[in-house]
Formats: C-alpha cells, sequence, structure tokens
C-alpha cells in the first residue's frame, strides 16, 4: 500500500512538473479548431509535445500520421525483450471540433488529459527501483464528431495487442466512470414532387411537409420516452424556394438509450414518426 502511494504521488508530481507544458498544448489545440479528419495542426502539436527534448525522463517513440492521415501513435516501454510480455497500456487523445462552434465538447482537453495521464504513469513507472513489464502508448485519435475515427483506427488494427485503453472526457461533474450509452444515427429523406407552389401547389408532393411532420410527430412521442432516452436531430435540406414545392428534404437525428434493447424499442417507435410523416403526405422515405 505505502508502495501504491507513493506511485500516486509521482503521478501528481509529474503532472504538476508538466502543468505549463500541457496547459500549452490544450491552448493550442483549442486556439484553432479544426473538423474530423483535417486536424493537421493539431496532429502536428501533438507529435510535436511527444518529440519534445524537454520532456523528462527516457524518449518517446512517435508515429506522425499514424494509420490515418490526422492520427498518431506515441510509444515508451520498460520492457525486456527476453523477459515476459509487458503489460500494455493506452491513453486516447481526441482533438476535433464542431462545425461553426469550435471546442465546445472539450476535445482539446481530451487531449491534455490523455497526454497528461501517460506522462503520469511513465514517470511513476520510471520511479521503480525495478523495471517494470509495461509499455505505454498514447494514440491520437481524429474524427470524434463525424465519421468516428476510432472505428478506422480499429478497422486498421491500432488497437491490436493493448490490454487495457483509458480516455477522459470533460463534464460538469468528476467521476471515476460513466455507463455506455447505445447510440444510433439515421439519416431520413423524404422525396416528392416539385410544382409551383402559387400556380399549380396542388401538383406538388410537399417534402418539407414531411419533414416538419416527423419533427412534431417525435415531439409528441417525447411524452412516453423514458428518462433516459435522447432523440435529438436537425433538417439539413428543407428545400430550394418558397415558389417551389419542396421536392426533397433529409433529416438527422441521434437517438440514445442505457441498452441496446432499449434502444431497439426506441428506434422502432421513432421509424414509425418518419414513417407517418411519409404515409401523410404521399412521399416516399428512405431512412
Amino acid at each position: 500500500a505505502a508502495t501504491l502511494e507513493a506511485l500516486k504521488q509521482r503521478v501528481c508530481e509529474s503532472v504538476e512538473l508538466n502543468a505549463a507544458r500541457l496547459g500549452a498544448l490544450s491552448r493550442r489545440i483549442w486556439s484553432r479548431p479544426e473538423l474530423a479528419y483535417e486536424e493537421h495542426q493539431a496532429h502536428d502539436t501533438m507529435t510535436s509535445f511527444f518529440c519534445s527534448g524537454e520532456l523528462p525522463g527516457a524518449a518517446w517513440a512517435v508515429q506522425p500520421r499514424y494509420k490515418l492521415g490526422t492520427a498518431f501513435r506515441a510509444e515508451w516501454g520498460t520492457v525486456d525483450p527476453q523477459g515476459p510480455r509487458p503489460l500494455r497500456v493506452a491513453f486516447l487523445c481526441e482533438y476535433d471540433a464542431l462545425p461553426g462552434i469550435g471546442h465546445a465538447c472539450g476535445h482539446n482537453l481530451i487531449a491534455e488529459v490523455g497526454a497528461a495521464a501517460a506522462l503520469g504513469l511513465k514517470a511513476a513507472l520510471e520511479s521503480l527501483p525495478q523495471p517494470a513489464a509495461v509499455a505505454i502508448t498514447v494514440l491520437g485519435t481524429p474524427a470524434e464528431e463525424q465519421g468516428g475515427g476510432k472505428i478506422d483506427l480499429i478497422n486498421a488494427g491500432a488497437f491490436d495487442g493493448l490490454d487495457v485503453v483509458f480516455m477522459a472526457h470533460p463534464s460538469q461533474e468528476n467521476a471515476a466512470y460513466l455507463p455506455d450509452v447505445a447510440e444510433h444515427d439515421v439519416t431520413v429523406k423524404y422525396y416528392g414532387k416539385a410544382s409551383h407552389a402559387a400556380a399549380y401547389p396542388w401538383e406538388g408532393v410537399n417534402a418539407l411537409d414531411a419533414a416538419v411532420l416527423a419533427y412534431n410527430n417525435l415531439s409528441v412521442l417525447r411524452q412516453q420516452m423514458k428518462p433516459t432516452w435522447r432523440v435529438h436531430g436537425v433538417i439539413k435540406n428543407g428545400g430550394v424556394k418558397p415558389n417551389i414545392i419542396p421536392s426533397y428534404t433529409e433529416l438527422e437525428f441521434y437517438l440514445r438509450a442505457p441498452s441496446m434493447k432499449d434502444l431497439s424499442v426506441l428506434t422502432e417507435k421513432v421509424e414509425n414518426c418518419f414513417k407517418a410523416a411519409a404515409l401523410a403526405t404521399g412521399c416516399e422515405v428512405r431512412m
């Protein structure tokens, strides 16, 4: 127990020692927000940080543009090639932003905390009188807000061989663990028929009406939703001109629930709302 407390103290000391560098890292990413798969400045900032000769202890082995154009991998380990297989611990760093509002989800902080945790663990391991068979990996995982950079990296084998992976996310409260949430994305497309809205409105099939009805259907459905369910979305395409009956509209929604079982129930209810709007307006719907 005393050794463990000493190691925890060494982690804290390392974070304090590197606090200025870590803060500058976060601020640099925050000041130039970049969208999914375009995080070139953030990528360069992160790789330069781990390549820096100013970081204490043994150097990190850094692979820029690792499997994706804006992903990276930094590794360190006190591993004896003749010894047992090391425990492979990884920390994830996100750094993409949201369109229009920048780092509202605090991914610059995820990058900072991932780097800080890795430096802290490294310092603790370096303080041991005998090397421990532990390898540390830091993965830069782009495109969290759209596209799914982690999925791309998993498919490319970036997570192969890792034993445990950690990530921290900003929140309104301190928590060691947040429960997973099942999530489903759906893009809904309504196809109608264009017509002049003043001269021959009866010739048209209004796709915007379908989109509005779908949105309102979901608003009514909320009365019967469980408190733990979430449905939120936008109308991405609502037509071209006021005097043209819209022949095409598009919505994008995210559905969230505590479990896959709940999510399947919620998904069916939501899809019925979309189908009902198509039936009422005479539009074709594709989800």
